[in-house]
């Protein structure tokens, strides 16, 4: 829409419905009060400059493509079903509990986003004061002196010092009508940044609990990592200590006991790696809490068992309320549109109305009295004739921004998308492993005891036995650091599904989310610990 016809709308939508014409005598002249109405009606409604607002369109599938074949969700996604606001209290860890409500009140991160967000909420606030007059209270007062001189042509003459005393107090009121809807724009814009803000803080809660929670359950994976791989590094030993007595009585070759050395050196490498990497996770986690690495400590679990509860999988339109991000980006786009109505507005004129009263006098006792007071009222007309092409560089600028903000939204709908079809595809073949290494690990049980049952009968050695032990132990490990990963994997799923947190398009706000009691009754909420 160009400026001329963008004045025409105004005026079409701001005119009243035409009336039946009576005749009458001494009727003003029809363009007068055509004039005159039409003013009022500008003056008191306005118009609204700017295209109306609606979401950038995306195509959004109907399903999910890895979601076939899930044992733990229902066949066909559920867009009823919610997660509950504190979803890792399904997981059935009390101690992941607290750490993650600690790192929710502490995290500095979450701390900086809030005040973006109240500072944008205060942005709304200022935005919304520029519809309302603004009054204003004054007083001065002033002495001053000046000299007067007298005299003759000749030069010759005397000066006299005149003081002069000026007081006064005034009120003055003035107010911009809204006519264009210039602020009403700039509203529009403050509201939809503010609401971003909101969604970012969501996010950023989001994406700490979720960190957090990844963290723990990697740091109790090697926990149990950490145990196994002690208990191999004792039986590497005790092979290492038989097989160079064997050598010493010529019964083995010297190339097994430097295979046995071998064996024992990677099993102390890969137990120390594992130290390392847990004392990193609980500095990750102490710094999410809040707290210096050096006043933070977790004692280890060797026996922990991690749970999977049931996800409720939506349907991928879901997502665009349910991600915050997506919500963010949706909420800067219509940011920009409304900047773009800003921008058309520069082009018309501004009217502002005016009005001040107040008393002047050169006597501060008398400063109140009738005969002093004084006051002006009128209404100020202003409009831009020529600025080189700023206004149109501001509005082709407004344009694009709003183009950029409906590129990044559809981006970030794509993301969505894929993120949840990598968690699917991800969880789907951390369970086909889960059950492969569960079915290895039973049969090294078999397998160990019946060495042991040998072992007992004297039909075998001890290397033998320990062998069989050595195996036994890296089919656990195997199995219990598939079942971590998995968990993680949930938690994954369950960032990218948009955690408890979801939008209320309606209300333009963020939609209370259900404990986990309400959401249990669709979608049962007590985990099941992986075998």
């Amino acid at each position: 829409m160009n400026d001329i016809d963008a004045r025409k709308a105004c005026a079409a939508r701001a005119a009243p419905p035409p009336a039946r014409q009576v005749r009458r005598k001494h009727a003003p002249a029809p363009g007068l009060a055509t004039g005159l109405t039409l003013g009022l009606a500008l003056l008191l409604g306005g118009c609204t400059l700017g295209p109306d607002y609606s979401r950038p369109a995306i195509d959004i599938p109907a399903s999910f493509k890895e979601d076939d074949g899930i044992t733990w969700q229902r066949t066909q996604a559920d867009p009823q079903a919610v997660l509950p606001g504190t979803w890792w209290s399904a997981y059935g860890d009390e101690v992941l509990g607290s750490l993650i409500e600690r790192a929710l009140q502490a995290n500095q991160n979450i701390a900086a986003a809030e005040a973006s967000y109240r500072a944008a909420r205060a942005t709304v606030a200022a935005s919304e004061a520029s519809l309302y007059p603004v009054l204003s209270l004054g007083a001065s007062a002033s002495r001053s002196r000046n000299l007067a001189s007298t005299g003759s042509s000749s030069g010759s003459g005397t000066q006299s010092s005149l003081l002069s005393t000026q007081v006064s107090a005034s009120a003055t009121a003035s107010w911009e009508p809204d006519l264009w809807g210039e602020v009403r724009r700039q509203v529009e814009a403050s509201r939809g940044s503010a609401q971003a803000s909101g969604a970012q803080l969501a996010g950023q809660r989001l994406s700490i609990a979720a960190t957090l929670a990844n963290s723990y359950f990697a740091l109790r994976q090697l926990d149990i990592d950490i145990a196994l791989l002690g208990q191999q590094e004792r039986i590497h030993a005790r092979v290492l200590d038989m097989t160079r007595a064997s050598f010493q009585h010529g019964l083995v070759a010297a190339d097994q006991v430097l295979v046995a050395q071998d064996n024992l050196e990677s099993s102390i490498a890969a137990l120390a790696a594992s130290r390392a990497a847990r004392a990193q996770y609980e500095h990750s986690i102490a710094v999410l809490t809040g707290v210096p690495p050096a006043a933070f400590a977790l004692a280890p679990q060797p026996e922990y068992r991690f749970a999977l509860p049931p996800v409720p999988l939506a349907l991928p339109s879901q997502l665009l309320q349910r991600r915050p991000d997506v919500v963010a980006a949706e909420r800067n786009a219509a940011a920009a549109n409304a900047r773009i109505g800003v921008a058309q507005a520069a082009f018309f004129p501004s009217l502002t109305l005016s009005a001040q009263a107040g008393y002047r006098n050169n006597s501060l006792s008398q400063l109140f009295a009738a005969p002093h007071r004084f006051w002006t009222v009128g209404p100020a007309l202003a409009g831009t004739l020529f600025d080189g092409g700023a206004r149109s560089a501001a509005l082709e600028s407004a344009r694009a921004g709003y183009d950029q903000s409906a590129a990044n939204y559809r981006q970030a709908v794509l993301s969505a998308f894929q993120s949840v079809e990598d968690s699917l595809a991800s969880y789907q073949q951390l369970q086909g492993q889960a059950r492969a290494f569960g079915a290895i690990l039973q049969r090294n049980q078999q397998l160990f005891a019946s060495a042991r049952a040998q072992r007992s009968a004297g039909s075998t050695s001890e290397l033998e036995l320990l062998t069989q032990q050595l195996a036994l132990l890296t089919a656990e490990q195997n199995l219990r650091d598939t079942q971590g990963l998995l968990t993680q994997s949930s938690v994954t799923l369950i960032r990218n599904l948009g955690g408890g947190w979801q939008w209320d398009e309606a209300q333009g706000t963020p939609a209370s989310a259900p404990s986990s009691s309400t959401a249990s009754s669709s979608t049962p909420a007590t985990p099941h610990t992986t075998p």
